[in-house]
């Protein structure tokens, strides 16, 4: 993913990602360079569809809450877009069960 962005020069926030995971990456012993993927997670049982929806809108809202977007759909690969009419989401998904 990396070699991606380092060798997308038609990316204007090149510079600035990679900044941002090197940057991480310095606070963990663990990293030799650069902080990608973060090192924890936290499982959530979904275990109706009222949990399934705030899970839902808690990973859309995490672009808007990054500040890269003003709007979860306007996030390229946010599964937000294939719940509007104007925007296609990269992976096709059935939002209708």
């Amino acid at each position: 993913m990396l070699n991606a962005i380092k060798g997308n020069l038609r990316e204007s926030r090149r510079e600035w990602m990679l900044w941002m995971f090197k940057k991480a990456g310095s606070r963990r012993s663990n990293v030799t360079e650069y902080q990608f993927w973060q090192q924890h997670n936290h499982p959530i049982e979904i275990w109706s569809l009222k949990v399934f929806e705030q899970e839902l809108m808690y990973t859309q809202k995490n672009p808007v809450k990054a500040g890269f977007v003003m709007e979860p759909w306007k996030w390229k690969y946010s599964s937000a877009r294939n719940y509007c009419d104007d925007y296609d989401g990269v992976l096709k998904i059935d939002v209708n069960l």
